[in-house]
């Protein structure tokens, strides 16, 4: 198992992984509290594998509230401080280190750590636990495509429990750099640079950051710590003409990074010291249309559920996420839509660094509660601050088909939640669009999602062809008997987007498994050339309706009982990557047998 160093944006050179061999028990009597409760530990877990998955050794789908981890490590106290951190524990997660209880946290998503130096023991021999709850059948906790049933069904897939992201140690000094977060200004040709200092406060406390662009230095400097923080705007020379520009700007067909060095320094002593990354691009909406670096963009995605058959939402291994990444611009996608699912923070990384923009989408809760509302802002709010600084991510979506708030249409406090998590994620962060409730019924919003899984391309011209205007547009029933903007929030012109579509099944295995359930989409093709004829045709249908600013075609990969992937579920594709790409960035008229 290949786990390479899971937070890429601060990156330091001392951090001991844990993943590995756990002893493991589940608790369904909910009868421990504590680790000195547990005698006996009958099972061992490969984390970061959820028990779930065959990935982890267990395997067990069935339904467990609660369950613990626990391993030992090495770890030697110094003079510097020792912090533990989890990239992704579901849902309730209890921390303890040597009996002592170091941390608590709640979301499945979300990253959390806790400073740990004072509870090592002198020996260098500790000890780690972990209770993880996890009620499979809480539907007021985020928590995406998990089925609460028992078997899968529909569209939902098997649980997630437990941890399911990278455990490691950091070695940090007495005083560190705990925060970091970059902002590209590309009208001003700078980048904004905030951190925020841990660990024991001091005076006269300067921050250096350098960025480099290959082997040029574009810039060195010192700022001084004020109140424990530095937010300050690092100044670029002006390229110019297009050329240079071009050559700096960041995008899916040239995705430039810039290289950052940072150091805490005091006097002439270094504190802290670690490597990052950044890049210049800006995300805006004109009028109609999607502007990338200040220049209209069609967007070509695909969604992408982000699971896997042995280790479900924990990928296998890093070079597994390269590889997802890989394959859809290899099928001609500039970007993903990650569908209810906050993906590990290494698929951001080669996404940034491979050139692929991603819409990020909050997982959602199925019943409308004040409590299902508060976990969904705590955790919306996580979930921006972890990967604000990926300039992959190119729009925010807190809803997706009102799941979780079902009632838009006739119940205020439901259109009051949506508005909320617009008007916050627009404080939160105001460089990007934001997309309150993808799919229909669309309220506060900077773009309007369709979701439209008529593979009839004559109904879909009828519907969206170029004698359509959009006035007539939203005056029409959508499939489903669904209204696509709510009353009092007419479309005020914001780009339309067909962000759902397609879906066709197709197994393209000579024979399924058995005992295996039958394969479901939206539509099914019986042979590899139906699948691929109609995967072209209703692309160069899409492409061609001047309405659309972008498109999301469903889906990425077959994922459990949904063969309606563009790849089975082990990544191979079921018909020419050559011929998915040739359809997906095609400009003349369909062919039958390819374009």
């Amino acid at each position: 198992m290949d786990f390479a160093y899971p937070r890429p944006q601060l990156q330091r050179a001392q951090w001991t992984s844990l993943n590995g061999a756990w002893r493991f028990c589940y608790d369904d009597d909910r009868a421990l509290t504590t680790p000195k409760d547990i005698d006996d530990w009958p099972l061992q877990i490969q984390v970061p594998f959820p028990p779930e998955s065959r990935a982890s050794g267990i395997g067990d789908t069935g339904f467990h509230k609660v369950c613990w981890y626990e391993r030992d490590f090495d770890c030697a106290p110094d003079a510097g401080r020792v912090i533990l951190r989890f990239g992704a524990v579901d849902y309730f997660a209890k921390v303890w280190v040597n009996g002592h209880l170091a941390v608590s946290h709640e979301g499945g998503h979300t990253p959390f750590s806790a400073d740990i130096t004072h509870l090592l023991d002198p020996s260098g021999q500790q000890t780690v636990t972990v209770r993880a709850e996890d009620d499979p059948a809480d539907l007021t906790k985020p928590r995406g495509k998990q089925d609460w049933q028992l078997e899968p069904h529909g569209i939902w897939y098997p649980r997630t429990s437990g941890i399911w992201q990278t455990v490691w140690l950091e070695n940090v000094g007495r005083t560190y750099i705990d925060k970091l977060r970059w902002t590209p200004k590309v009208q001003g040709y700078s980048i904004g640079f905030y951190t925020r200092i841990g660990g024991d406060p001091l005076d006269n406390l300067l921050v250096e950051v350098s960025l480099r662009l290959g082997e040029r230095l574009l810039a060195c400097d010192r700022y001084q710590v004020m109140d424990g923080e530095v937010d300050r705007s690092i100044s670029l020379s002006d390229p110019g003409i297009d050329d240079f520009r071009n050559e700096l700007l960041w995008s899916p067909e040239r995705p430039t990074l810039l290289v950052a060095g940072i150091r805490l320094l005091r006097g002439g002593q270094v504190l802290d010291e670690f490597s990052s990354y950044t890049a210049l691009r800006s995300v805006d909406i004109t009028r109609d249309r999607f502007m990338l670096n200040g220049r209209p963009y069609l967007l070509r995605m695909v969604l992408d559920q982000g699971y896997w058959p042995e280790s479900l939402l924990a990928a296998p291994s890093d070079a597994a996420l390269r590889r997802d990444v890989e394959l859809a611009k290899a099928m001609g996608f500039n970007g993903v839509r990650k569908h209810q699912k906050i993906e590990d923070p290494r698929y951001l990384y080669w996404a940034d660094r491979l050139g692929l923009l991603v819409w990020e989408e909050m997982p959602s809760a199925y019943r409308f509660t004040r409590t299902a509302i508060k976990r969904t802002v705590r955790e919306w709010g996580e979930v921006i601050e972890r990967d604000y600084s990926h300039p992959c991510i190119i729009v925010w979506v807190p809803f997706n088909e009102s799941w979780g708030v079902p009632e838009l249409t006739s119940l205020g406090t439901h259109r009051h939640a949506v508005e909320a998590l617009y008007h916050l994620t627009k404080t939160l962060d105001a460089t990007r669009p934001v997309i309150g409730n993808d799919g229909w019924e669309s309220g506060a919003t900077d773009i309007i999602g369709i979701h439209d899984y008529d593979n009839n391309t004559e109904h879909l011209r009828q519907r969206y062809g170029a004698e359509i205007v959009a006035a007539e547009l939203f005056d029409r029933r959508r499939p489903g008997g669904r209204v696509l903007t709510l009353d009092g929030f007419p479309h005020r012109g914001q780009p339309i987007m067909l962000t759902e579509f397609g879906g066709i099944a197709f197994q393209a295995q000579a024979k399924a498994e058995p005992g295996a359930k039958p394969i479901w989409g939206y539509s099914q093709a019986q042979s590899q050339e139906e699948f691929a004829e109609l995967y072209e045709k209703l692309l160069y249908t899409v492409i061609h309706t001047a309405l659309f600013s972008g498109f999301c075609y469903t889906q990425f990969a077959d994922t459990f009982q949904e063969a309606n992937g563009l790849l089975n579920a082990d990544r191979s594709p079921k018909i020419p990557l050559e011929r998915i790409a040739a359809a997906n960035l095609t400009s003349r008229t369909w062919i039958p047998g390819g374009v």
